[in-house]
C-alpha cells in the first residue's frame, strides 16, 4: 500500500498513550524513508522511518480512514452498474 500526503489513520484504543491520546494522524509528508504526520486536534506532530509505519498498519495499531468522498463515488458507480 502507497502511503501519501493527506492519508488520515485512526490509533487504535491500546496505543493511544503512544500518540499522545489522540485519536488520529495525518501523513503530512513521505519521502520513501521517513514519515512525517501530525496529531488531530493540534495534540502535536513528529515522524517516523516508514519501515515503523508499515509495522504499525500490519499490527492493526493503525487502521486507516477511508475518505468519505471515495466512499460517495464508489457507491454511485456500483448504482450505474446495476
Amino acid at each position: 500500500m502507497s502511503i501519501e500526503a493527506g492519508m488520515k489513520y485512526q490509533i487504535g484504543q491500546k496505543f493511544k498513550s503512544n500518540f499522545n491520546s489522540s485519536d488520529s494522524l495525518t501523513i503530512l509528508n513521505n519521502n520513501g524513508v521517513t514519515v512525517q504526520f501530525t496529531l488531530d486536534d493540534g495534540k502535536g506532530r513528529g515522524s517516523m522511518p516508514l519501515e515503523h509505519l508499515n509495522y504499525l498498519l500490519k499490527r492493526d495499531n493503525l487502521t486507516k480512514i477511508t475518505n468519505k468522498r471515495a466512499l460517495i463515488h464508489d457507491s454511485n458507480n456500483e448504482e450505474k452498474i446495476s
